[in-house]
C-alpha cells in the first residue's frame, strides 16, 4: 500500500507538458522548448512523467481503448453490459455504435507521441547538462519505449496509421506504409534495449516506469505479432538515415528474450493466484473458495501486490481519481469497474465481487473446452467466475445482456468486510478503502474511485511463453505449467504453446492478438455461435453474431475515428470493412 500516493506529486507537474489536443496539434503552449529543457535529472523526470500520463489519460475512457477492444472482440469474452451499453456490445461483435467511439484513444496515443518525441528531442539536445550518464541514457531510453509501445497498440488495433517522429513534422500526413511503423516500432525498442539500465528490475528503476527488460519482452511480442499477422520472416528496422535497409531477426530477438528470462531479476510469484487481488489480506480468510488454501508454493495465499516481481511493465494508478479534470478518472483503473457485476449483483449475495457495469461476460466456450483439454489446471476457476458453482444468490437481471453466468476473476471489484465498516454500503466496500491511508478527498464514490489494482501489460509468464514460442522448445512452457502444479509436456509443439497462452493469459488483453498473428481468428471466433446466454433475463441462444464475416471484412482492425479524418481533410482514408452497414450496431438482433 506504500506504493498507492506516489504518483501525486509527479501527476502535478504533468500539466507542464500539456501539448496538442489532437494529433494535428503540436503547437508548445508552454514557455519550455527542447531547446532549453529539461536541463537536468529532475526536469526529465518531470517531461516522462508527462509521458507516462498519458497511459492513465487513456483508462480515463477504458471504452476506447485496445485493451478493452482486445478482451471485448476475442472468443473468450462477449460485450454484456446493460441493455442500452451499445458500445459494449458492438466491440463484442466487430462492430461500432458510434462514428467516434474510438477517438479518444486515438486522440491520447498521438498526444503520448508527441510527448514522447519532445522528450526524445530535449533529453538529446541538452545532454551535456547531465552528469549522471546512466540516468540520462535511463531516461531517454524510457522515452524511446514509450513511443514504440504507443505505436505498436496504435497497429495493433487500427493497421496503418499516420507515423510522427518529430515535432517540427508535418502532422496532417497519409497513413504510413505498415512495414514503416515496424521499423520504427523495431528502432525505438532498440534504442531503449542499449540504452536503459542492466541491472535487476528493481534495483535502478521505480516501479511504472519501463526497464530494458521490458523493452525486450515487447520487441519479442511485436516481433510475433508482425512476423506472424503479416508473414514475414523478419521485423524490419529503420537506420539511423531512415531507411529500411536493415532488419530484427529472430535471433536477435531470442537473444533478448534469454537476456530478459536469465537476467532481469523478474521471477514467477508461489501460486497463481496470488497473482489476483480476491488473495489480498482483508479478504482472502473470508471467500470460501480461498480461506485455508495452500499455495502450490506450500504458504498460505497472499495478493503479490502491485509491482510484484512478476510484472514486467503496468500502468500504475493511485489516489488521484476524481472529476475535475477531463482525463482524471485515469488515475484508477476504470476497467475493473466494467468488468464489474451489474447492479443488484455485487454486494453481500456475490461476496467478494463487486458491483460494476457488466461488461466482458466470459463465454460459456472457455469454460468448457479448458475443462476438456486440462481438467486438473487450477487456473481455470483461479480466472474464472462461475457463479452457479460459487454464487447461489446471483440473478440474472432484466437489464442486462450476453450474461453466461461466467466473469473474469483476474480484473473484477473486490470487496471486503473490514471495508463495509467503513463505507457502511456493501457496492463500495472495495478492499482498498480498508486500508487506513485510503483517502476519499479526491472522489467521494468508492465504486467507481477506488480501483488501484495495476493493469499489467506485460507479465514474467508471457515472456517465458514467448521464449518457447520463439526457441520451439518446452522450457518456458514447463515453468509456467510447474507453477500450476501441472505436469510438464514432453515435446514442444505449436498446438501445446497456444492452450497454454490461452489458460495462462486470460483476460490479460493478449488473446485477440494471439489468435490474429496464429491465422486462426475466424475459426476461433465461429465458436461464439451457439452460446447460450441470458438477455434481459431471457435465455437465449446466440444464432449468429457475425464474428466471422465482421473479421473477413476488418482483419480485426478497427474504424478510424471520424474526427480524425474530417480534421485532416480527406487526408485520413477509413479501413476496410467500416463503411458498410453491416458494421453498425443499433440494437442486439442476434
Amino acid at each position: 500500500m506504500k506504493k498507492l500516493f506516489y504518483m501525486i506529486a509527479l501527476i502535478a507537474s504533468s500539466v507542464m507538458m500539456a501539448g496538442c489536443e489532437d494529433f494535428l496539434d503540436s503547437e508548445n503552449y508552454t514557455g519550455s522548448n527542447t531547446g532549453n529543457f529539461p536541463a537536468n535529472a529532475d526536469d526529465a523526470e518531470k517531461m516522462l512523467t508527462a509521458v507516462y500520463a498519458t497511459l492513465n489519460h487513456a483508462v480515463a475512457k477504458p471504452q476506447s481503448t485496445y485493451f478493452y477492444v482486445s478482451e471485448l472482440a476475442c472468443d473468450d469474452r462477449l460485450g454484456g453490459g446493460g441493455v442500452n451499453d451499445k458500445y459494449s456490445q458492438a466491440v463484442g461483435h466487430l462492430m461500432y455504435a458510434e462514428d467516434n467511439q474510438f477517438d479518444d484513444f486515438w486522440t491520447i496515443r498521438y498526444r503520448g507521441i508527441f510527448r514522447a518525441n519532445s522528450a526524445i528531442e530535449g533529453l538529446i539536445a541538452n545532454e551535456a547538462s547531465f552528469s549522471d550518464a546512466e540516468l540520462f541514457n535511463q531516461y531517454l531510453g524510457e522515452a524511446y519505449f514509450l513511443r514504440a509501445f504507443f505505436y505498436h497498440e496504435l497497429a495493433e488495433m487500427f493497421g496503418p496509421v499516420p507515423l510522427i517522429t518529430s515535432t517540427a513534422q508535418e502532422t496532417n500526413v497519409p497513413r504510413a506504409d505498415i512495414d514503416e511503423i515496424y521499423a520504427q516500432i523495431a528502432f525505438d525498442l532498440k534504442q531503449a534495449i542499449n540504452l536503459m539500465s542492466n541491472k535487476k528490475y528493481n534495483e535502478f528503476v521505480e516501479a511504472g516506469h519501463a526497464t530494458k527488460w521490458a523493452a525486450e519482452a515487447l520487441m519479442a511480442r511485436v516481433f510475433l505479432f508482425y512476423t506472424g499477422f503479416y508473414g514475414k520472416e523478419a521485423l524490419p528496422l529503420r537506420g539511423e538515415d531512415g531507411s529500411l535497409s536493415a532488419s530484427v531477426t529472430k535471433a536477435e530477438v531470442i537473444d533478448w528474450i534469454d537476456d530478459c528470462v536469465d537476467n532481469s531479476g523478474h521471477d514467477l510469484l508461489g501460486d497463481y493466484r496470488n497473482l489476483w487481488p480476491y488473495t489480498n489480506e482483508f479478504t482472502v480468510d473470508d471467500y470460501d473458495y480461498t480461506k485455508d488454501a495452500v499455495g502450490e508454493d506450500g504458504n498460505p495465499l497472499k495478493w503479490g501486490g502491485n509491482g510484484n516481481e512478476e510484472t514486467v511493465f503496468a500502468i500504475k494508478f493511485c489516489n488521484y481519481a476524481g472529476w475535475s479534470g477531463s482525463y482524471q478518472m485515469g488515475y484508477r483503473n476504470g476497467y475493473i469497474l466494467y468488468f464489474g457485476l451489474y447492479a443488484d449483483n455485487g454486494g453481500e449475495s456475490t461476496f467478494p465481487f463487486g458491483q460494476g457495469w457488466a461488461q466482458g461476460p466470459v463465454t460459456t466456450t472457455i469454460w468448457s473446452e479448458w475443462q476438456q483439454e486440462e481438467p486438473d489446471d487450477m487456473r481455470r476457476q483461479a480466472s474464472i467466475l462461475n457463479v452457479a458453482d460459487e454464487l447461489p444468490g446471483y440473478v440474472y437481471l432484466e437489464n442486462s445482456m450476453e450474461d453466461c453466468g461466467l466473469w473474469n476473476k483476474k480484473m473484477i471489484p473486490i470487496l471486503a468486510k473490514e471495508a463495509l465498516e467503513k463505507e457502511g454500503d456493501w457496492s463500495k466496500s472495495l478492499f482498498w478503502c480498508a486500508y487506513d491511508d485510503y483517502d476519499r478527498s479526491n472522489n467521494n464514490n468508492s465504486m467507481q474511485g477506488a480501483h488501484y489494482q495495476d493493469l499489467i501489460c506485460i507479465r514474467f509468464a508471457d515472456v517465458l511463453l514467448m521464449q518457447s514460442e520463439l526457441k520451439q522448445d518446452v522450457s518456458g512452457i514447463n515453468r509456467v505449467r510447474a507453477r500450476a502444479g501441472l505436469p510438464p509436456v514432453g515435446g514442444y509443439s505449436l498446438e501445446a504453446l497456444q492452450k497454454e497462452r490461452r489458460h495462462e493469459l486470460c483476460f490479460e488483453g493478449r488473446r485477440w492478438a494471439d489468435i490474429r498473428r496464429w491465422g486462426i481468428a475466424e475459426q476461433e471466433l465461429a465458436d461464439k455461435n451457439g452460446i447460450l446466454m441470458y438477455n434481459a433475463g431471457k435465455q437465449v441462444r446466440m444464432t449468429d453474431g457475425k464474428y466471422v464475416s465482421r473479421y473477413q471484412a476488418t482483419k480485426g482492425f478497427f474504424p478510424i475515428p471520424k474526427a480524425q479524418i474530417d480534421l485532416s481533410a480527406g487526408v485520413l482514408t477509413q479501413n476496410e470493412g467500416w463503411n458498410d452497414a453491416d458494421a453498425y450496431y443499433s440494437s442486439w438482433n442476434f
